[in-house]
This record gives C-alpha cells, structure tokens and sequence, in this order.
C-alpha cells in the first residue's frame, strides 16, 4: 500500500519540482531537514477534491466526540496527502484528516488510526490561507530536488492555530512536512 501511495505521488513530485526549482532557490521557504518520531493519528481517509475538507472535518470532530477520543488528541489536526492536484483529477485526490492522538486511543469506522512512520522529514512553515499551502509545498519539492534528496512519501499537515476561525487567514500557520531521502555523501 505504501509503495502505491508514493508511486501516485512521485510524478507530481518530479513535475513540480522540475518545473520551480529555479523559483524555489529564489524564493527560500527557510526549509529544514529534521528527523521526527513516529505517532499515532485518528483520521477520516477522503477521495474527492479538497473543497470537501469542511464536511470530512465536521464528520471527524463528530466521530472523535462520539467515540470519546478527545481527550486523548496530544497534538494539531493533520492533513496527509497521498496525491497532486497538479496530476490528479479533484475526485481522485486521496487525503486524510485526522488529529494526533495517544497509543492508547482505539478508533471505530468512520476513523482509522494511523501510526505516521517516515522518519526523516524536509519542513517548511507556511504563513497565509490554507488554500495556498500548495505553493510552499511545489518550494519545498524544488528545494528538495536543488539539494539532491528524494521524496519517500506523502505531505504531512500541522495546523498549528487551535481556533482557526479566530485567526486572520492571511496569519494561519500550517508546518508543512514532506518525507525525504537524505543524498549519500560522496567522499
């Protein structure tokens, strides 16, 4: 499964990236190369365009409420993206919305829980609209490709403000995470 996740993923990958990397070492996202822990998530696996996102996301928080998971979310809601835009049509995207959770939380359908396993990860904070995040993700795969890594999986979103319709759109923040092959050194 994950190999087919990343195989729909990686040709937009190298689209994006072929097409900005010149823009993208213009225009510096300030991206990072961290190494992250694994965790657990509970989430609503989605196929369809991303205008549906306020309707998944309804269905998340009632399906949390109902199952008493709340009190075991340890951390920001979260998008995981298994596909482009720019090379899948709207009603094929694949994506999840869920929010991280203790080990301990069981999850009942509609939720899956998910353990986020890639380890090493290129990030980037994206300032603005939701909307607009997929401009720093086509910077951080530009960036990726100008400094010799390779993608390894699917984009990870925190949406770090806890009240978001308390926030200014233009003053959202979304840590943005793609998954990445670090380059072998050469000696």
């Amino acid at each position: 499964m994950k190999r087919r996740m990343i195989g729909t993923f990686l040709p937009a990958v190298a689209l994006a990236a072929s097409c900005l990397v010149a823009i993208a070492a213009a225009q510096d996202p300030a991206v990072t190369v961290k190494d992250v822990e694994p965790f657990p998530y509970c989430a609503i696996a989605h196929r369809g365009p991303y205008t549906d996102m306020g309707t998944v996301v309804g269905e998340l928080v009632g399906a949390m409420q109902a199952q008493g998971l709340f009190p075991l979310v340890r951390g920001p809601m979260v998008g995981v993206y298994h596909n482009s835009p720019a090379v899948t049509k709207p009603e094929d995207l694949s994506w999840e919305a869920g929010f991280i959770v203790t080990a301990q939380a069981t999850a009942q359908p509609p939720l899956i829980k998910k353990v986020w396993e890639h380890r090493t990860v290129a990030v980037a904070m994206h300032v603005g609209p939701y909307d607009k995040g997929g401009e720093t993700v086509v910077k951080i795969m530009g960036w990726l490709a100008s400094n010799g890594f390779a993608v390894d999986g699917p984009v990870l979103e925190r949406y770090l403000d806890q009240n978001p319709a308390a926030v200014k759109p233009e003053a959202l923040r979304t840590e943005i995470w793609i998954p990445c092959i670090r380059p072998k050194r050469t000696k």
